[in-house]
């Protein structure tokens, strides 16, 4: 099983989105998926168990840091799984002294469940605290969402370098298997402003940029498009929906998908960059 965790130290840059778009993706295209939501505020589970695509464990993934393994119910035998959130999540940063037995517990229970799935979507929050810890420190890959904004532009640095939840650092003492695929603009428009950031993102941090062809610009990213929130509140998948814009849109983000799909589950795809 690989395990790719969606992380952004900034909110509303719809890391949900693509974690949802990614996980339905994968289940789509005959990969045994396990979702995880580790952000008490719930909008990876939400459209999720909307969908009613994936079956839903009888525990919240706050019990992945706070059980052993013994005491978790066993996850339903289906081959798409969601761990939901829970607000309970929120007070595991409140307790320190037990921060190193959290991201055991985790780090155990991903590897009981190794033969089971293909791959595992983490979703988490965008507050640099124990649960992203303990996610990067059990991942294969580190995917992040940013919005083409200078606040989201200087955010990268604190991505790569924060003292605590920083990917070199999460390398260095926890996890050196962790790869960051790479930058994965979101949002992002036709408009003059936003074409002059993604230039300047792409001067200042090409070799971050996920690259899905040759030609220049040639990155993954994602459009802004309302029937994508449409889809995320309705709990659609998008390549179903009957709508023109539904349909327009999923040609549009298909081949960044496809690329994204394809790293995740190492089909012979660049496994993203050591950072």
């Amino acid at each position: 099983m690989r395990t790719v965790v969606l992380a952004n130290q900034k909110g509303g840059v719809g890391k949900s989105a693509i974690a949802t778009l990614l996980a339905q993706h994968l289940a789509q295209r005959g990969q045994r998926v396990l979702a995880i939501d580790l952000d008490h505020q719930g909008n990876f589970s939400k459209p999720l168990r909307l969908s009613k695509r994936p079956a839903v464990a009888a525990f919240s993934a706050d019990r992945l840091l706070v059980s052993d393994l013994a005491d978790l119910p066993k996850l339903p035998p289906d081959p798409f799984v969601l761990v939901p959130a829970d607000q309970a999540l929120i007070g595991l940063e409140r307790q320190p002294a037990l921060h190193t037995p959290f991201a055991r517990n985790f780090r155990c229970f991903v590897e009981t469940v190794d033969a089971r799935f293909d791959v595992c979507v983490v979703d988490t929050n965008p507050n640099p605290d124990i649960r992203l810890i303990a996610a990067l420190a059990s991942a294969d890959f580190v995917l992040s969402p940013i919005q083409l904004n200078q606040e989201a532009l200087d955010g990268v640095s604190a991505l790569l370098n924060h003292p605590r939840v920083g990917v070199r650092k999460i390398r260095a003492v926890l996890n050196p298997k962790l790869h960051l695929i790479g930058l994965l603009p979101m949002m992002v428009e036709s408009t003059p402003f936003q074409r002059a950031n993604f230039l300047l993102l792409a001067q200042q941090y090409s070799p971050l940029l996920i690259r899905i062809g040759e030609g220049p610009g040639e990155f993954a990213k994602l459009p802004r498009r309302s029937v994508i929130a449409e889809a995320q509140a309705q709990g659609e998948l998008l390549w179903d929906m009957k709508k023109t814009a539904a349909r327009d849109t999923w040609r549009e983000i298909e081949p960044s998908l496809t690329h994204l799909a394809g790293i995740v589950t190492s089909q012979g795809v660049q496994h993203g960059h050591p950072a």
